[in-house]
């Protein structure tokens, strides 16, 4: 349910005779039209809803978009925003338990066994193994005293009993997201079940699922080469802003965790000013917004969290990441760049689509095709989030007998065209055409619809920015391209990382969990 690795935020590759076709209809997709079936409603609590009517079929998707991620962890609590993804899958003291009176009273006693045993864990001096053990089996004994009171994936079963389809969730480094789709006849029960896990979360099975997460982990990082790579190289990349941490999160760390702090996490970011639902499908506004405002009214109001304040410093100097070992040589590269509100940051999704989106981008048809030296080769920004300063990142995958040393000279070569020449007519209306023709794909389609909405309403104060965005598209000028390339694409301002192949691979160190009642 995390987000993946490298998030393609904007544009994916869209054949130019689909672009077209797009277009044709592009007159039924315009702002206009879509003000005269798009509904806003912010609640007495802050919570915002949108609903999109769309009756082509009797069905609804839906998005729930909270304004927060791995990045606002606390400090010493990385992976706690994901860790509530999962809680949030396990039900409400209406569902999922087969007596609640009871199953609180005996999670009270495993938070209390949990933090018994952590406290006698973590003493620096004076530990008592026979202590420490007595305290494991009083955790344990609480855990499973609790189980008994559990109904597992009852949430789950009766949204997909209901015909609940493409049920998910995202944690990102920006936010979290909700997301499924189910039969308009089934809306109040998908109500319910919404608003009662933002309102009413139960930290059930919570040190179950910190298990699960630091397996997450040793799968997607500390036994994958490319993933620890990147892990090191977002941490060299960034010195003072969280986005240079581990986005689901340091092993020492995420062991320690518990069902407290992840209930002060819910506390704090998921209130009402930081929520926004975008329903989308068959669903009248004036028909079903009396229910809406009924059940998601029951989420708790609260302020609006507090912007990050830290700002990552300007880098002045490059700085490198190598690990060697037997595995498959890799290159990445990244420049620091402004956030999504910058006024060029429709510059940077050319320069993204122009050297990287296709077999008629740049990147490819030199490493791939022409020079035969790279297997991949593509740029993607913003990375890793967008909410914040972040990077423009490219990477390349050498083909056997090929290194990474030749990756950079070949990528650094294509930059520098960037920055010295102007690209082509053809290429910088290609990237418009395709822009145009990737939002109304996404306009076509309830779910992508939902997501968008939700994400521009909280980004952007504004849905309707989801449509204005195409003004700053065709703004977009070969000058642009080449001012913004100057200005961040300079070695001072960038951070490399690689895996270069040893037959003499260095022994891999278990990871450090350092606590917690595992």
């Amino acid at each position: 349910m995390q987000s993946s690795m490298f998030p393609w935020r904007w544009f994916s590759l869209v054949a130019v005779g689909i672009a077209l076709t797009a277009c044709q209809f592009a007159s039924a997709q315009d702002l206009k039209s879509f003000e005269q079936k798009t509904t806003v409603k912010v609640l007495p609590n802050g919570l915002t809803l949108i609903l999109c009517y769309r009756p082509e079929a009797p069905v609804f998707s839906y998005s729930t978009f909270i304004d927060a991620g791995d990045v606002d962890d606390p400090s010493g609590d990385s992976g706690l925003a994901h860790m509530f993804e999962h809680l949030a899958f396990k039900g409400t003291s209406q569902i999922g338990t087969s007596d609640y009176a009871d199953e609180k009273v005996a999670l009270a006693k495993v938070e209390a066994a949990n933090s018994a045993y952590e406290a006698e864990y973590l003493r620096p001096v004076g530990r008592d193994p026979q202590k420490l053990a007595e305290l494991r089996k009083t955790f344990e004994a609480a855990q499973a005293d609790a189980q008994k009171y559990v109904i597992p994936n009852q949430f789950t079963e009766v949204a997909e009993r209901n015909g609940a389809h493409g049920l998910n969730a995202e944690t990102g480094l920006d936010e979290t997201i909700y997301f499924w789709s189910m039969p308009e006849n089934r809306l109040e029960l998908w109500a319910w079940l919404e608003s009662g896990r933002l309102s009413d979360v139960v930290p059930r099975e919570f040190y179950k699922e910190r298990d699960v997460v630091l397996e997450e982990r040793r799968m997607r990082t500390d036994s994958n080469p490319i993933g620890r790579l990147t892990e090191q190289f977002l941490a060299t990349a960034y010195v003072a802003h969280p986005y240079g941490r581990s986005s689901i999160g340091w092993p020492s760390e995420v062991s320690q965790l518990s069902a407290t702090e992840a209930m002060a996490f819910h506390s704090k970011y998921y209130v009402g000013s930081n929520i926004v639902v975008a329903v989308v499908g068959d669903v009248k506004a004036t028909d079903v917004l009396p229910m809406l405002e009924k059940y998601f009214s029951k989420v708790p109001a609260g302020p609006k969290p507090e912007r990050m304040t830290t700002v990552e410093p300007k880098q002045f100097a490059e700085k490198s990441v190598v690990i060697r070992e037997a595995t498959q040589p890799f290159y990445i590269e990244g420049y620091h760049r402004p956030s999504y509100r910058d006024p060029d940051d429709a510059v940077y999704d050319a320069i993204q689509d122009i050297m990287s989106n296709g077999r008629v981008s740049r990147l490819y048809r030199s490493l791939v095709e022409k020079q035969q030296i790279a297997a991949e080769a593509e740029g993607f920004s913003p990375y890793p989030g967008a909410k914040y300063p972040s990077l423009f990142a490219f990477y390349a995958v050498p083909l056997p007998g090929h290194t990474d040393a030749e990756m950079r000279a070949a990528i650094h070569k294509e930059i520098d065209k960037l920055k010295s020449s102007d690209v082509t007519d053809e290429e910088l209306a290609m990237y418009k055409t395709r822009a145009k023709a990737d939002l109304l794909r996404g306009l076509a389609d309830n779910q992508g619809l939902a997501n968008a909405l939700a994400e521009y309403q909280t980004r952007y104060g504004d849905w309707r920015e989801l449509f204005l965005q195409l003004d700053r598209v065709d703004k977009v000028t070969k000058a642009d391209i080449r001012r913004v390339a100057n200005k961040i694409f300079v070695d001072s301002n960038r951070t490399t990382a690689q895996i270069d192949f040893t037959s003499e691979a260095a022994p891999q160190q278990p990871a450090q969990t350092d606590g917690g009642a595992r």
